[in-house]
């Protein structure tokens, strides 16, 4: 039976995304995914969320691995795990530069050479002991907990084919955004596929989860306005560019380079990305994706709860 997942993010208002995790539990979503953001903590939001959704899988989709040490990390994420049951599905990724270093002032080095050796201590402090002496951390730690629930499982957030391959190698699955269904069977499976190949293991068992926006809406034409407003701030980004120069959006990036406001932004690059419209216009994007490779499409409602398609969008989505 096909799975489908949501991504519901809280923006202003808490409460009210605690409530539709209340309602993606009642409406057999496969789980509920959250993304770590610039205002609050992705775990401590999927506390909040598991509280009124005793049945759906939590995933964060995806939590930056520079703040927070391997052992940190590991310890929140038992923790969570040990809250609800083993439901946690641990998304991690490198962020970007200028998040990490402009804002937050961290050195990223290598962040593929970081993120092998970050997963490698993670795995250990998920199992409760670290030995462990890398380039960037050298950790001797032992948890003081009796009895660790089963460990979640790890999934890499990737858009470069480099990382891709190392989830595919080091995890347990692979976080994709805003990357097109060409993108994800052309560059990201097959970039998966090598990593696990190199490290003597079939696809099989391997998360690919990649969030779609959706937008249930008879105004096309403001759920489109919507959808182009937040997409403006990736366009920004080296990594999306890349991804989406990759993708045959490198016209409609040089356009926006030439004119950077969301409304004279390409439609064939929003329309390449997201669904707005009725129900079939988004189920024929989320086939897209099922047919070019994802295990798992994670619906995305455009905006967050107070949009007047959101809850919409939420309720007549889940059997995609």
């Amino acid at each position: 039976m096909a799975r489908t997942a949501v991504f519901l993010s809280p923006g202003a208002n808490l409460a009210a995304a605690v409530d539709c995790a209340r309602r993606a539990d009642g409406l057999g979503y496969d789980s509920v995914w959250v993304t770590h953001g610039l205002g609050r903590d992705a775990l401590l939001v999927l506390s909040a969320y598991a509280r009124v959704a005793p049945r759906v899988g939590l995933g964060t989709g995806v939590i930056p691995i520079y703040p927070r040490h391997p052992v940190l990390m590991a310890q929140e994420a038992l923790t969570l795990q040990e809250m609800t049951g083993g439901r946690l599905r641990l998304g991690i990724g490198v962020s970007h530069r200028p998040m990490m270093e402009g804002a937050l002032g961290l050195d990223m080095g290598r962040p593929l050479e970081v993120m092998r050796e970050y997963v490698a201590a993670l795995r250990q402090g998920l199992g409760g002991r670290v030995q462990h002496t890398g380039a960037r951390y050298r950790v001797a730690w032992q948890s003081g907990v009796p009895r660790l629930p089963s460990p979640p499982p790890i999934y890499l957030a990737g858009l470069g084919p480099a990382m891709l391959e190392l989830a595919g190698e080091v995890a347990d699955g692979a976080v994709l955004w805003l990357c097109a269904p060409a993108y994800v069977r052309d560059h990201a499976v097959p970039a998966i596929r090598r990593g696990r190949e190199r490290a003597g293991k079939t696809m099989e068992g391997f998360e690919i989860v990649a969030s779609v926006p959706a937008a249930l809406t008879a105004d096309r034409a403001a759920g489109m306005a919507a959808f182009k407003t937040e997409l403006a701030r990736y366009l920004a980004l080296p990594f999306y560019r890349a991804m989406l120069e990759k993708s045959g959006f490198g016209a409609e990036i040089a356009a926006w380079d030439r004119a950077p406001r969301p409304d004279a932004m390409a439609d064939r690059l929003a329309q390449g990305l997201g669904a707005v419209g009725d129900v079939a216009t988004i189920g024929a994007l989320v086939a897209e994706y099922r047919a070019a490779g994802l295990t798992l499409p994670a619906i995305r409602p455009i905006g967050f709860a107070d949009a007047p398609h959101y809850l919409p969008t939420l309720e007549a989505c889940s059997a995609l």
